[in-house]
Parts: structure tokens; sequence; C-alpha cells
């Protein structure tokens, strides 16, 4: 029996976005395991200044990738984000709201619960 994800609440792991499609395993969900060397588990809400913050490091996100079925985030977008990416953008004040819910607990192993509720998505 495949056993259940949890979120960082300890419950049931919740879908974070079908639209656009999102995960690891482009499930919905910021599931994860071994294969999964970017831990993308932080379900966050895309801002314009968080986009901007990622694409200056090097990964952009905003600009359509039609060759990988990817039509760039937006404002607005929920996504499954790299833990340290976060944990990146926490430490520069940019940091994208989270939804606790749907962020994988495995990304307790990169920040805090304290640290992402002092993020949560109203």
């Amino acid at each position: 029996m495949i056993k259940q994800a949890l979120n960082v609440l300890g419950t049931a792991l919740r879908p974070c976005s079908f639209d656009p499609l999102t995960g690891f395993y482009r499930d919905g969900c910021c599931n994860t395991d071994i294969e999964d060397h970017g831990t993308h588990v932080i379900c966050a809400v895309m801002t314009d200044e968080f986009l901007q913050f990622s694409k200056m490091r090097g990964n952009d996100l905003s600009t359509a990738r039609p060759e990988y079925g990817f039509a760039g985030l937006q404002a607005g977008d929920h996504w499954c984000l790299c833990a340290l990416r976060w944990r990146e953008a926490f430490s520069a004040g940019l940091a994208p709201e989270v939804v606790l819910e749907s962020t994988h607990a495995k990304a307790l192993e990169v920040v805090s619960i304290e640290q992402l509720r002092e993020y949560v998505a109203q």
C-alpha cells in the first residue's frame, strides 16, 4: 500500500495546481521522492517580484517553453517551488506566499514552519 504524502501541518497533502499543471511529477501536487533532486515541495503563489528574482537567479519561470509543454508562469499562478529557491527568496525578502496544506512535509528539512507561516496565502 502506498503511504499518503503529508503536508507541513501533518495532514494529507492537497493539490497545489492543475492549471498550470505543477509538481515534479506534473500531478498537480508537490509530491517528491529521491528522483526529485530539486525538492519541488513548496506550493507558492507566484508574484511578479518573485518571478523576476528567480529569473535573475537563472531559473526563468515566466518565459514559455513550448518544447517542454510549459506556458510560463504569471503572478497569481500556484507552483511547486524548490525549497532552496524559496529559502533564498525568503532571505532576500522576496519569498512568495505559500499554501501550507499543499506544501509537502519535506519542506521542513529546509525551512521552518514559522518561516512558512509568515507567508501564508490569504
